[in-house]
């Protein structure tokens, strides 16, 4: 399978390379074949000072996620009577990929990503037992190189055990896509720039449920 894609040198003239992302003996650009996952690893209580906190890495994405409460809303007006509120912040740092984000307000896909955050454990934390209160969870990535959303969600769910925070179910989340005709599983920053899709799935283990999924195209 070849694709051509277009690199920009230090002279600003575009060249034409063909990539071949899937090898005839069936392997990837990382040396992994369809249905392999990248290096997962983590590490908890990152953050002292944060009720609970966690560090993920899948591949070269890298993700921290710190959570602070449950604790006292900081505006009443937005206080459950019957629950606590979950907040999300997201933002990814300015080094995080190859062309630098500047600093400032969260772009539209920063407000997407933590929207989808705060849905997907509003219906996982059990936010019943603290009533009138609020759980923070804020997401940072260091570095991307595909599956953000999918890092930040297994990040979060560690980052709240950490806490002690009740849940019904854990949230494990990976990406999935497509080239020619062929699955990809935990897709890489290169793959999801082959105009595939690109589709982030969560799913419940003890359940079995999925509790997000949604898919990119580009």
């Amino acid at each position: 399978v070849h694709f051509t894609v277009f690199y920009r040198g230090f002279d600003s003239s575009p060249s034409i390379m063909p990539v071949e992302f899937i090898s005839p003996e069936g392997l990837r650009l990382d040396g992994r074949r369809f249905n392999e996952l990248r290096k997962v690893s983590c590490k908890l209580g990152v953050v002292s000072k944060a009720d609970g906190s966690a560090y993920v890495e899948q591949g070269n994405t890298k993700a921290i996620v710190t959570v602070y409460g449950p604790r006292e809303v900081i505006r009443k007006a937005q206080a459950e009577h019957d629950r606590a509120i979950i907040n999300c912040e997201f933002g990814m740092a300015s080094f995080s990929a190859m062309h630098r984000k500047k600093s400032g307000r969260p772009d539209r896909r920063g407000i997407e990503m933590a929207r989808l955050i705060q849905q997907t454990f509003e219906a996982v934390v059990m936010t019943q037992l603290f009533p009138r209160t609020q759980i923070d969870i804020f997401v940072q990535i260091l570095q991307s190189d595909g599956g953000q959303l999918g890092a930040c969600m297994n990040a979060t769910t560690l980052a709240l055990i950490d806490a002690g925070v009740p849940m019904r179910d854990y949230v494990c989340s990976v990406h999935a896509g497509c080239i020619e005709n062929t699955p990809l599983l935990d897709i890489n920053h290169q793959e999801s720039m082959a105009h595939g899709p690109d589709m982030p799935v969560a799913v419940l283990p003890r359940s079995g449920k999925i509790c997000l999924i949604q898919m990119d195209a580009r």
